[in-house]
C-alpha cells in the first residue's frame, strides 16, 4: 500500500511566527493604515494571502486590500534576502520526516504560502527532496478548499484512503474532510487542540513523537 502524509507548512513544519507579524506590520505601515491585532494575524496563517487580508480589513476597498497584500509579499521577501527571515523547523520535524520516507511514506506539503516562499524554504531546511507534491496557493483556491490537496493525491498517485493530512489550523482540517482525507491536528500551530477537533481532526498530536505515533 502507498501512503501520503500531507503536511502543513507554516505552524506545522516550521515556526515562522515572528516573520509573518513583522512582515505584516511593514505592509500596514507602509500603506499609512493602522496594523491589525496580532492575534488575528496569527488565526489567518494557512488562508492563502488576498482571502487572509480580506478578513483583516474587510472595511477597506479591494484595491487597498491589494495594496496591502503586495506590500507584506515585498516585505517578506525583503527579509529574506537580507537574511532576517527565520523560520525555523519545530524540534524533531527532520527526523519525522526523513524516518517516515525511509519507511516508503511519500510525503507532500499543502500551505497557504507561495511557491516562492515555500521552495526557499524548504531549499534552506535540505529537506525539499523529501518531496513528491508541493501544493500553494499560487495556484490554487484559498484552504479550505481541497483543491490543493486533491492535486496532492493526484501527483502521488493515491487513494484518499491512503492519506492523512496533517496540519495546525481548521482550514487544514476542513480541507481534509472535504477531501475525504483523514486529518490529524498538531497542537504547536495557530489554531487551539478544541477547535481542531470540532473541525473533524481525528486526533491531535501534543509532540512530535506523538504524531509519529498516530501516522
Amino acid at each position: 500500500m502507498t501512503r501520503l502524509a500531507v503536511f502543513d507548512c507554516d505552524g506545522t513544519l516550521v515556526d515562522g511566527q515572528a516573520d509573518v507579524c513583522a512582515a505584516m506590520v511593514d505592509a500596514f505601515v507602509l500603506a499609512g493604515e493602522q496594523a491589525p491585532d496580532m492575534n488575528e494575524v496569527r488565526r489567518m496563517v494557512g488562508l492563502s494571502l488576498p482571502v487572509a487580508m480580506r478578513r483583516l480589513v474587510p472595511d477597506l476597498p479591494e484595491n487597498r486590500q491589494a495594496e496591502l497584500v503586495q506590500n507584506y509579499k515585498d516585505a517578506f521577501y525583503a527579509r529574506r534576502q537580507s537574511g532576517r527571515l527565520h523560520e525555523p523547523l519545530y524540534d524533531g520535524m527532520r527526523e519525522l520526516l526523513t524516518g517516515l520516507h525511509a519507511a516508503g511514506w511519500q510525503l507532500a506539503v499543502a500551505t497557504g504560502k507561495s511557491d516562492r516562499g515555500l521552495t526557499a524554504c524548504l531549499e534552506t531546511h535540505g529537506i525539499i527532496d523529501l518531496f513528491v507534491s508541493l501544493q500553494t496557493a499560487d495556484r490554487h483556491p484559498s484552504k479550505p478548499h481541497p483543491a490543493m490537496l486533491e492535486a496532492a493525491l493526484f501527483e502521488a498517485g493515491v487513494t484518499p484512503a491512503d492519506a492523512v493530512m496533517i496540519g495546525d489550523t481548521t482550514f487544514d482540517v476542513v480541507m481534509a474532510c472535504d477531501a475525504n482525507v483523514r486529518a490529524i491536528g498538531v497542537a504547536w500551530g495557530y489554531h487551539a487542540p478544541d477547535e481542531l477537533l470540532q473541525a473533524g481532526a481525528t486526533a491531535v498530536a501534543s509532540d512530535i513523537e506523538a504524531l509519529e505515533k498516530l501516522l
